[in-house]
């Protein structure tokens, strides 16, 4: 199974790990190119975290790029059910007010 699924409304579900085992590519430049066409042409996305089993500062670091590429491609990009884990590792490393968590 990959990192992540991305449908052709612009959702993504992230699986697994995320952690630095598991990245070696940032969110962007890990999608085929259809998928990031889907997410231009939607002009959002949406990512589902509720399946992330586990993550250290290495998936943060990809979250916070992911939103980055995001916002430079034109597309509004909001976080889901982001596990307490990885959100309280966010906030004691400063980074919450980056991720636009719903």
């Amino acid at each position: 199974m990959s990192l992540f699924e991305v449908n052709d409304k612009g959702d993504v579900v992230v699986h697994g790990h995320l952690d630095r085992d598991t990245l070696s590519k940032n969110f962007w430049e890990s999608l085929a190119s259809s998928e990031r066409n889907t997410l231009v042409q939607n002009q959002r996305c949406s990512v589902d975290l509720s399946d992330v089993e586990r993550a250290d500062s290495a998936g943060l670091a990809w979250l916070i790029n992911a939103v980055r590429d995001a916002k430079q491609n034109g597309v509004s990009i909001t976080l889901h059910k982001m596990p307490d884990k990885l959100h309280k590792l966010a906030k004691i490393s400063n980074a919450d007010g980056f991720l636009p968590v719903e």
